[in-house]
């Protein structure tokens, strides 16, 4: 599991967008970046400095996974048949962490990889506790009975942020859900914009 050093909504701010979709992101009310510099006037980015924070923020939505992990995914993804972009997301999508989230299960990415290493859940009956674990098609996630009265499962599960997608189905109130299919990218219900075709030229430079 990654250590998160810093507040995660410092990367909402650095990005200049809310990249979770949270009304508490203070990029809300704060556009411009954090530091005594924030408000400074922003210099028109290089290409490679465009690939980079494309590359920055689709890390940081997952949980601002480690470095190490996410380059293991894009070359997981380049080495797989078909389209690298769409592999690549399928690969983020299918870990366990991810999938939690999307099920409403926990109110943010970050909650999730906490509710996994912690125990809640499991996968076919066993628990999981490595919130990088992927998932299959066909594969039944639920929250362990003893965990589905916490505080956090039941404010997600009222929250209206967010929808569950197509590619899952859930039965809330068994707390059990299915991940039917690996999406492709125009499924995933980013709340900002993501280009994961410039995270590819990134790394392929």
């Amino acid at each position: 599991m990654s250590k998160r050093q810093s507040a995660k909504y410092k990367l909402d701010r650095r990005m200049g967008e809310n990249i979770w979709g949270r009304p508490k992101s203070p990029s809300n009310r704060r556009s411009y970046g954090p530091g005594q510099h924030g408000q400074a006037r922003r210099r028109k980015l290089s290409d490679f400095g465009i690939q980079l924070k494309a590359k920055q923020k689709l890390k940081g939505y997952y949980g601002n996974i480690t470095e190490k992990q996410f380059r293991n995914a894009y070359d997981r993804a380049v080495k797989s048949k078909g389209d690298t972009t769409e592999n690549l997301i399928g690969l983020l999508e299918r870990r366990i962490d991810a999938v939690v989230y999307r099920m409403k299960f926990v109110p943010t990415v970050f909650a999730s990889r906490q509710f996994i290493g912690h125990g809640h859940v499991t996968v076919n009956g066993r628990r999981v506790t490595v919130p990088s674990y992927r998932v299959r098609e066909g594969d039944v996630i639920e929250v362990r009975e003893k965990s589905r009265n916490m505080a956090l499962v039941l404010e997600a599960l009222e929250s209206p942020e967010r929808d569950v997608p197509d590619y899952l189905e859930v039965d809330h109130a068994r707390m059990r859900g299915t991940f039917v299919r690996v999406p492709s990218f125009a499924e995933v219900p980013y709340p900002a914009h993501m280009e994961p075709h410039l995270v590819i030229e990134y790394y392929s430079r």
